[in-house]
């Protein structure tokens, strides 16, 4: 009798364990819906700037209202020549755009094998034996133009071994499925004594309560026997030196090293002479090859995916580790003029870069957009069906107007180079470039973002019945008429003005 009434009883408190879970759950994204009541959009700079050894990272305020509504937080680091970033990793996942310059990157993912090897010049030139030859995981390198894609957990590191300095927007996706933390961007450096990137909300700064901990009463165990933990700020530095030096098998000064405890260096460090690692040969015409090859490699395992799949054999049909980890395509190139999706010769064009031509996007769940206006061009009304926009200026100046679900303008002005603007999800937004043109990068929350046009030969209005139209707007056949032929003369979203006339139309 005793079982029955334990086994109820566990099944009872199940039950207000899941419907506890579900209601919290339901909690946090209504509160996450609450943050989109936006009356105005601002178009915003950074407000936080780190004075780094070699570089400066400048980051928008996390908590702002429109970036609590898309759930995103923006970070834009500036490289020095021969300049290095430290290894880290975040808990969301992130899209990089390198505004300016070229480099190299690493990400490791775990379990996958250390696929390169240094030559026997750079083992000489580092006094090395052939028994200490180094081996690492795949070295990519990244230009101008390039978006990289990051996993949340992945630890990366970027280097600028180029002659001029290197710019990389980078995005976090807070609200993605994959940070199951908070809503705070978080950096979690492995080496350095890092300063915090961005200014966060209910946290105290890297290191305050570290300190705190140590002045105060109540230490932790290490304090306890006498030894205080580190005054850096990354991960190996909240450990006991003890501790890490028997499990690295190393004397207590590197592992003091490892912690950052002598370091005023912060983010991004000036390297020693030039950084030696191995990577394959860097001509333009190996680097194209080598990108071909990546891409039919990709084509091909989609394929065999694919017939494993119909074959009914399912997820596991395929070895995940090595086919889609290990020989992922983190890198694509957004700039490249003969990849555009939309194009007008007089007045602009529009690339898209999502999980259709950079597979990783459908992880991430992200994508994004580049697009040119030439002067005065305007990129017709439209909405994102499916995904908030993050838009950052690269060049130039435009009007920008956006519409809430109210019909008000919650945002009527000018957007500058170097500022931001959030477009949440089915807000309507016009851009009209100033006399210097237009030049932007958006990301986007949906790893295939789709728009929704409200003027051009694909647009919305075009797609209604004439008669319905007549009726919902009050017009008469012949000017419903006249809307929709002129609507297929415009062809695609991208316009400039008559030279005859104030009215719009499109150059085919």
């Amino acid at each position: 009798m005793a079982k029955p009434i334990l086994l109820y009883t566990s099944l009872c408190f199940l039950v207000l364990f899941i419907n506890g879970c579900l209601a919290h759950r339901q909690w946090q994204q209504q509160q996450g819906f609450n943050q989109c009541q936006l009356d105005s959009l601002d178009a915003l700079e950074p407000n936080n700037r780190i004075e780094a050894e070699a570089g400066v990272i400048e980051s928008w305020d996390p908590n702002d209202d429109q970036f609590q509504c898309v759930g995103v937080a923006v970070v834009r680091r500036t490289i020095e020549p021969n300049g290095l970033l430290l290894p880290q990793y975040t808990n969301a996942p992130q899209l990089m755009y390198i505004q300016r310059g070229y480099g190299i990157f690493g990400a490791v993912f775990p379990g996958c094998p250390n696929t390169y090897q240094e030559s026997q010049e750079q083992q000489q030139g580092q006094d090395r034996t052939s028994q200490d030859r180094d081996q690492h995981q795949k070295i990519r390198s990244f230009r101008q133009g390039d978006i990289i894609a990051l996993p949340a957990g992945v630890t990366h590191w970027l280097y600028n071994d180029g002659e001029s300095e290197v710019v990389a927007l980078s995005l976090l996706d807070i609200n993605n499925q994959a940070n199951q933390l908070d809503q705070n961007p978080r950096h979690f450096y492995l080496a350095g004594n890092p300063e915090e990137e961005f200014q966060q909300q209910g946290r105290s700064p890297r290191g305050s309560q570290r300190h705190q901990q140590e002045q105060g009463q109540g230490r932790r165990e290490g304090g306890r026997h006498g030894q205080k933990q580190g005054q850096g700020n990354n991960l190996f530095s909240g450990f006991r030196a003890k501790d890490l030096a028997e499990v690295f098998n190393v004397n207590e000064d590197t592992i003091r090293n490892l912690q950052g405890l002598k370091e005023d260096r912060s983010n991004i460090v000036k390297v020693k002479g030039r950084l030696q690692v191995a990577r394959p040969p860097r001509s333009r015409e190996e680097r194209e090859r080598l990108e071909r090859q990546e891409r039919e490699q990709e084509r091909e395992d989609e394929r065999e995916q694919s017939e494993s799949r119909r074959g009914g054999h399912g997820r596991g049909g395929y070895n995940g580790i090595e086919e889609t980890l290990c020989t992922l395509r983190l890198r694509e190139n957004i700039h490249d003029p003969s990849r555009a999706d939309i194009y007008n010769p007089h007045a602009g064009r529009i690339s898209t870069l999502n999980s259709h031509n950079l597979p990783v996007l459908r992880w991430l769940q992200l994508s994004a957009e580049f697009g040119r206006l030439q002067r005065d061009a305007i990129y017709a009304p439209h909405w994102n069906r499916n995904a908030h926009s993050v838009i950052y200026v690269l060049r130039g100046r435009a009007q920008v107007q956006v519409v809430d679900d109210f019909g008000q303008t919650v945002f009527d002005d000018e957007l500058r180079q170097e500022q931001i603007l959030t477009v949440p999800q089915n807000f309507a937004v016009v851009k009209r470039a100033s006399s210097e043109g237009f030049e932007w990068v958006a990301f986007k929350t949906n790893d295939r973002a789709q728009i929704s046009p409200l003027a051009g030969r694909t647009s919305v209005l075009r797609a209604i019945p004439a008669d319905v139209l007549a009726n919902a707007f009050q017009l008469r056949q012949e000017e419903v008429s006249e809307l929709k032929v002129n609507m297929e003369q415009q062809g695609n979203t991208l316009l400039r003005p008559s030279r005859s006339s104030s009215q719009w139309r499109a150059i085919a």
